[in-house]
């Protein structure tokens, strides 16, 4: 007797209760042979708390919404091989595979077998507070941010990387990001694309009061570590993946390094990064001047033309 294949299908209560595509996606994945669960409100636990997981014998989770959705079914499936396949029911869905109208496409796809894996590096974190004989850990697929608490106030951090001292200053407070969350937040906040393949982490200063402030990024097998000051005006906010938070006091030491754990994609359609960064970001391949020299040609092309109709 087969054993039976078992999906997980991860969304919103919102799309499961607003529209078909969430039951459309379950027949579909039962019409395959697959035992399905939905899973459609995954709470946010608190940081360094231990999060629900799906069965080791999970054969794949399908997520139906967008890159926010994803990241919750990654705690679902953290210290786990199970893979993720995402379809994209939000905005820029960068993390997903395929888009709503490929839904059922995909599903034969995955049905077949016919994917491969595409592993991501996650950030592993740990938070020393004041006094502390052991620390608080966490992760991040995306991206740990390290904030002032008081929105009035500036939080004054000293950054260390591999406990070597580089910088202190006062900031709004920094970004830590895997290569897989620098087209998130750190992105919007001047980091640059860093291609998945790529082991590093990069940091990411915000609003930073400092001559020396760039954006830095070291190898997988390097660490940051970011302190906050006990002179600091204000206390700090530590966040995983925007899901993940705690307040964290003066003199507190967090440090950032390369995760043991992999989290697993399934990739369908071979798409190179590239690709999907020009198509996900709407990027202007062709740029200013070419389009000036493109409207010049047709211009004059058509004043010319002009002129031999009229003789």
């Amino acid at each position: 007797m087969a054993l039976q294949r078992r999906a997980v299908v991860v969304t919103h209560t919102r799309l499961r209760q607003s529209g078909t595509v969430v039951s459309e996606a379950v027949d579909q994945l039962r019409g395959a042979g697959f035992e399905v669960s939905i899973i459609d409100n995954v709470e946010a636990p608190g940081f360094a708390e231990p999060t629900a997981q799906i069965d080791d014998d999970t054969e794949i989770v399908v997520v139906l919404g967008g890159d926010g959705t994803i990241l919750r079914a990654a705690e679902l499936v953290h210290c786990t091989k199970v893979p993720i396949l995402g379809v994209n029911l939000g905005h820029v869905g960068f993390l997903a595979e395929f888009e709503s109208f490929q839904m059922s496409d995909a599903i034969q796809r995955v049905a077949a077998h016919d994917y491969s894996i595409d592993e991501r590096m996650i950030a592993h974190v740990d938070v020393w507070l004041p006094g502390a004989d052991a620390p608080l850990s966490d992760w991040a697929l995306n991206d740990i941010t390290l904030e002032r608490s008081d929105r009035g106030k500036m939080v004054e951090l000293s950054i260390r990387v591999d406990d070597v001292e580089m910088s202190s200053f006062g900031c709004d407070g920094v970004i830590v990001s895997t290569p897989t969350g620098s087209t998130a937040y750190a992105f919007s906040a001047g980091g640059p694309i860093i291609w998945p393949n790529v082991e590093a982490l990069q940091l990411v200063p915000l609003a930073a009061h400092a001559l020396f402030a760039r954006p830095l990024i070291i190898g997988a097998g390097s660490s940051f570590t970011m302190t906050i000051l006990d002179n600091s005006t204000s206390d700090g906010w530590i966040c995983c993946d925007g899901r993940r938070q705690r307040a964290l006091p003066k003199g507190t030491r967090v440090e950032v390094r390369e995760s043991k754990s992999r989290l697993r994609l399934a990739r369908l359609s071979g798409v190179p990064f590239t690709q999907r960064l020009v198509t996900k970001f709407d990027l202007p391949v062709v740029g200013w001047r070419e389009h000036s020299r493109t409207r010049q040609t047709h211009h004059t092309t058509g004043e010319d033309t002009a002129g031999e109709d009229a003789r």
